[in-house]
Parts: C-alpha cells; structure tokens; sequence
C-alpha cells in the first residue's frame, strides 16, 4: 500500500490492517498515549482545496500526535492565483520532497492524478463525489467498536440521503460490503445514482421501506454544491418526506443506531432528537475515531 486513493485501491488485507492498527491507536489515545516519536522528522503537507472542519483537523491531529511536522497549504495565498497550473504546483511541491501529501479536491479523482506526479505516499481526504477513504475507514472503525465485532457480518446499514453525490457513500458501500454488512441505499429517486461501485446492493426510494431491519442508518447531507440549485427547493418540505424523525427512527430495529460523517443540516436530512440521542447516536464518536483512523493511515504509508 503506497497511496489511499480509494477504498477500491485497497486489498482486504490492507483494509484489516488499517483497522486494526486504528484500534490500537484509539486505545492508546484513551491511555493518554499519543506515540508522540513514531514520525518524529517526517514532513506532511495537507492541502485543501475544500472546505473542511473534520477530516483537516483530524489529519492535522493525527500527524502532530505521532510527532509529524505539518505543513497547511493555503490555496488562497499560493501561486495558483497567479496563474501557475495545478501540475505545476505539484510538481513545486514534490521538488521539495514531503514525505506524504493529503490532498481534497472537487475534481474527479484527482488524488490518483497527483499521486503519479509526486514521489510520496498521496491520501484522499475527499474527491469530488467519488471517494472518501479514510471517512469509510473511520465508519468501520466505529461500528466495530461498537457493536465489537471483527468485520460487519451480521449488520443491515442503511445508506441514506443525497447519495447521489455523496464521496462518502461512495466509500462506505464499498467498505462495509466488503466487511460482509448487508448493505442498503435510501434515496429520492432524484438524489438516487445511476450505478453503484458495489453489486448486491438493495435500494429503497423512502424511509418507510428501507428502515425495517437496519441495525444502522447512515445519514447523508444535501451536497447543493454539487447539484441543480432548483432540485431541493424547499428544506423544509424535504425534512417532512426524507429527513429522519424520532418516528422514523423507530422502524429500524430496536436497537439501531444512527451515524452522519457531517457537517449536519439539522432540521433538513435529520432532527436535533435523532442526532443527539444519547444511547442511539455514533455521530461524534465517528469524529472522535476519525484521529486515530487517521494515525493508523499516516503509520502505515509513511513506515
């Protein structure tokens, strides 16, 4: 394992030994033990060209917290508003040789284009609506540990909302199904994609239908940025038929519970109660495991 491209780039092999290191290090982070030397003297730069909360300070915590030092690449403030090409700028910065380059970017798969350009390992903290690997590793990662077990076997998940253009979605099918969940895809059918990267799916175009029986339901934002501004009009409206209510809820299996890799548009895809519920809701503990899936990424590309 050289790049996290893509969840698709990764052997099953390689998709275990993420998270079992990633265990590791969540247990370790519980002990206050933060492997503080393990990339002392290593160089990491993180660009994004994305806006991000979670997955940049968690790669940022990540690093600092396995003793990397890390470089915040600034779109805004770099030759790129001077007219200079993205190849160019990459090609700048692996003359300086960084020992890993995370990158996010609107542009369809463009962490696979950069890693042939580079000599350094290339992670994808998001691309276009295609991938988000380390997000499903995290996802993973988080429902093991809940419901602690080795793999998913067992499980019915729930993939709901704007899947249409969702990277995560992207990610999470292909990870989860590959762990052995039974995988299911709720969606309007104007938010429900063409083709799926993983067969043996099940689709449902409405709460009511694909709840029953999940052991999990993963909510999805509307990603407007990335749609017809004119195909959810109305917000409100949309809660009424698709967002995920305390009542709806309840139709998945008694015990289920419910994850958003977020940022949330409460009130929108899911109400305030679903999403704090405390016996019910992963949702900040997923933001808690995105450090330590993300250490696990950084060990091992960069060993």
């Amino acid at each position: 394992m050289k790049h996290l491209t893509g969840i698709s780039d990764l052997s099953d092999s390689d998709i275990r030994a993420l998270l079992d290191q990633g265990h590791d290090y969540a247990d370790a982070l519980d002990r206050g033990d933060f492997r503080s030397e393990r990339l002392r003297g290593r160089v990491i730069v993180n660009m994004f060209l994305e806006n991000s909360t979670r997955t940049r300070t968690s790669f940022e915590m990540a690093a600092l917290r396995l003793g990397a030092s890390l470089i915040n690449w600034d779109a805004e403030t770099s030759s790129l508003k001077k007219g200079e090409s993205f190849s160019d700028t990459i090609r700048t910065l692996g003359a300086m040789h960084p020992d890993a380059l995370i990158i996010r970017s609107a542009e369809y798969n463009a962490p696979h284009m950069v890693s042939q350009m580079i000599d350094c390992p290339v992670i994808n903290a998001g691309d276009s609506w295609r991938e988000h690997p380390s997000q499903a590793l995290l996802d993973a990662m988080t429902l093991e540990r809940h419901f602690k077990t080795k793999g998913l076997s067992g499980l019915t998940i729930a993939i709901c909302g704007d899947v249409s253009h969702s990277r995560v979605a992207g990610s999470d099918m292909q990870i989860f199904s590959r762990l052995g969940a039974k995988v299911r895809v709720i969606a309007p059918p104007f938010l429900m994609p063409n083709k799926f990267p993983v067969t043996g799916l099940e689709t449902f175009t409405t709460l009511e239908d694909g709840l029953p029986g999940c052991d999990v339901v993963m909510m999805l934002r509307n990603q407007k940025e990335r749609m017809n501004e004119n195909l959810i009009p109305n917000d409100a409206a949309f809660h009424r038929q698709y967002g995920l209510s305390v009542e709806r809820m309840a139709l998945a299996k008694k015990n289920a519970v419910v994850m958003h890799p977020a940022p949330m548009n409460r009130g929108v895809e899911i109400a305030d109660e679903v999403a704090d519920d405390p016996t019910r809701s992963l949702i900040f503990t997923q933001m808690q495991n995105g450090v330590p899936a993300r250490m696990a990424v950084l060990d091992l590309l960069l060993d």
